[in-house]
């Protein structure tokens, strides 16, 4: 079944990097757009960043310059690399799989994992 499985939280000071994985099984990884969103309590999960099938990307506006993403389709492995973290920045990040054309409904999800960001 389809898998996605997020690595690399934790807690960071506020200038700091992380990286962030995402683990992908049982469906073909290079077919599909991958991104992160992140979500704090008590807001509406938000888009960070996408990247492509194609390998195009887009960042929201509050993160770019900060983070890139990447993916490695030998690896099935979707990348956040988070620069200058912002203590805005701490949630909870999840890694999303979408098939293009497809209703978002059928998309899957990681557990997520944590960021904070604090000194």
């Amino acid at each position: 079944q389809v898998q996605l499985v997020e690595s690399g939280g934790g807690l960071v000071q506020p200038g700091g990097s992380l990286r962030l994985s995402c683990a992908a099984s049982g469906f073909t990884f290079s077919s599909y757009d991958m991104s992160w969103f992140r979500q704090v309590p008590g807001k509406q999960r938000e888009l960070v960043a996408v990247i492509r099938r194609s390998r195009s990307t887009n960042y929201a506006d509050s993160v770019k310059g900060r983070f890139t993403i990447s993916r490695d389709n030998a690896k099935n492995t979707a990348y956040l690399y988070m620069n200058s973290l912002k203590p805005e920045d701490a949630a909870v990040y999840y890694c999303n799989a979408h098939f293009p054309g497809s209703d978002d409904r059928d998309d899957s999800w990681g557990q997520g994992t944590q960021v904070t960001v604090s000194s």
